[in-house]
């Protein structure tokens, strides 16, 4: 297959790997792999090495008539049989393009919600008429696209963006710079925070185990030091064993090094990164009860479910684990069993290359 991928790749190595590895196993599965992104970014050496061309692309807007030039250009010069497109400013510029090709056009949706048959700039995206298949994330964004989408003829599958385990075979960061140490009981939390993200919550539950003296929790991301956030830290009783890192290129290091992962969203997401990131590291984790997380994590099995907006809910089960070495041992020993099936980087681009390949089956029927 001749499949040409509208994404971006600039961001930083450990975020962007689950996608752009997908088309590094494409390429070398034997299709014709070429990326509109940007050419000089952490990816490039990767890509070049498995024979996909990267031509360099920034997506500043929605419709950019040098990008849609760009796309036809690619299309004809190398009879590209799919068009794949990433994001929302990807999309709006791939729909234009592909109009008047006989290319099938595939989207990809990574969140639940925000694509609505009543608001006009859904049909930039996913809903327009000329996108012949929409990838998603999880079953809980699959069931949301399915209901907003009109025709039938558009194909809306679940695919996993999957991990592998052997990305995180790397050396624990060393706690020590934080304030704490591998004797202590350590529970993560990461986010570029942003109210649905549940910091608060996890937050407040540090009240309720202040009188555990060997438990410390590391927040992890950008806008932690800010306000209600710091003064519930203040308030918490455990002030001095909360310790805010601020931004990190280690995190995946640093959740190796932890007990257990928080993931305290409010709100449905798509399917979160640091849920995967943390199990494929062995790390269990406690997680809010939003449809994308009950699709990964199975409670008392890699971790536990909590309700959601649920501080003390979160307490007792950081308590639990901590009280008791032979629960937690049994989750941390579970943790990587969906990885390496369900969620696994192999069975993505495996799914990927039949989706793709139905897509070009139907049209030839």
């Amino acid at each position: 297959m001749n499949i040409l991928i509208l994404t971006s790749s600039n961001d930083s190595f450990n975020s962007v790997r689950p996608e752009l590895e997908i088309y590094v196993s494409l390429a070398k599965a034997g299709h014709s792999i070429t990326l509109l992104s940007e050419k000089e970014s952490a990816y490039a050496p990767r890509f070049q090495e498995s024979k996909v061309e990267v031509i360099d692309a920034v997506y500043r807007k929605k419709i950019d008539f040098k990008i849609i030039s760009l796309v036809k250009k690619v299309i004809k010069e190398k009879n590209i049989q799919i068009v794949y497109a990433t994001n929302s400013r990807t999309i709006s510029n791939a729909i234009i393009a592909c109009i008047g090709t006989d290319v099938k056009l595939v989207t990809y949706r990574g969140t639940t919600g925000g694509l609505y048959r009543h608001d006009p700039s859904s049909y930039l995206n996913a809903l327009n008429p000329r996108v012949d298949g929409v990838i998603c994330v999880s079953e809980a964004v699959t069931q949301h696209v399915k209901k907003q989408v009109f025709s039938k003829n558009k194909k809306v599958v679940t695919i996993y963006k999957g991990h592998d385990t052997l990305w995180y075979d790397q050396a624990p960061a060393n706690l020590e710079q934080f304030g704490t140490n591998q004797n202590n009981f350590n529970v993560a939390f990461v986010a570029n925070v942003r109210p649905h993200k549940g910091l608060i919550y996890v937050v407040k539950a540090a009240h309720e185990l202040a009188d555990i003296k060997d438990l410390h929790i590391l927040l992890i991301g950008d806008k932690i030091s800010q306000e209600p956030y710091l003064s519930e830290i203040k308030k918490s009783g455990m002030s001095e064993r909360i310790h805010v890192t601020g931004h990190r290129k280690d995190v995946p290091q640093i959740i190796a090094a932890c007990d257990v992962l928080i993931h305290a969203s409010t709100r449905k997401e798509g399917l979160p990164r640091v849920i995967l990131e943390s199990l494929a590291s062995g790390v269990p984790v406690i997680a809010s009860a939003n449809e994308s997380s009950l699709e990964i994590i199975e409670d008392g099995v890699n971790g536990f479910i909590v309700p959601i907006k649920d501080a003390s809910s979160i307490a007792k089960k950081i308590r639990e684990l901590h009280d008791n070495p032979a629960t937690l041992e049994r989750l941390t020993a579970h943790a990587k069993d969906i990885i390496n099936d369900k969620l696994s980087h192999k069975t993505t681009a495996k799914k990927y290359i039949e989706y793709f390949e139905s897509l070009l089956k139907d049209e030839n029927e």
